[in-house]
């Protein structure tokens, strides 16, 4: 494990277990919603996002968290690792509740400088419709992934433990 996406829900965990690996493994962590939102949550035009991944994906580890399905194929294609988070949406839902509530008005460690937490209806109901928008065309993705890959796919907040207790 040198080259890891995590990808999954909001509120799934991709951040958290981003910093643990990335502690564990000694290996750099990269945040894409700290990389692609400017201040006041503008942001980040797509040939820019593109930009950053492709030359992110350059070095030799690395860890990546965030979605960003539209340039999802170039950290799925250079990974050798993907965690996909498949939580279920109620779980996600109450920590991303929590999480507005822990940093209200505040910006997390793992967001763009500037964008401090709030509630938005529109997240919130991107998080309940993700098992039937987005999650389908991220198992096919991962169905056509070279057999190299590793994938892990947890379900549940134990099994995320559980895989990083075994991490070494």
């Amino acid at each position: 494990m040198k080259k890891v996406i995590l990808i999954g829900s909001g509120g799934a965990g991709k951040s958290t277990l981003a910093r643990q690996l990335g502690e564990k493994l000694q290996i750099n962590v990269y945040h894409l919603d700290a990389l692609f939102w400017k201040p006041h949550w503008v942001g980040v035009p797509k040939d820019e996002q593109i930009k950053i991944q492709k030359n992110l994906v350059k070095k030799e580890e690395w860890i990546i968290d965030g979605n960003y399905g539209s340039t999802m194929d170039i950290r799925l294609h250079a990974a050798d690792t993907v965690i996909f988070l498949d939580i279920h949406r109620t779980i996600c839902l109450f920590c991303v509740l929590t999480r507005i509530f822990q940093y209200r008005n505040k910006t997390r460690p793992d967001m763009g400088k500037g964008c401090k937490e709030k509630f938005n209806l529109g997240f919130i109901k991107w998080i309940w419709k993700y098992p039937k928008t987005k999650k389908p065309e991220i198992l096919m993705s991962l169905a056509h992934l070279s057999k190299d890959k590793q994938i892990i796919i947890l379900k549940t907040p134990k099994e995320v433990q559980q895989f990083l207790e075994k991490v070494q």
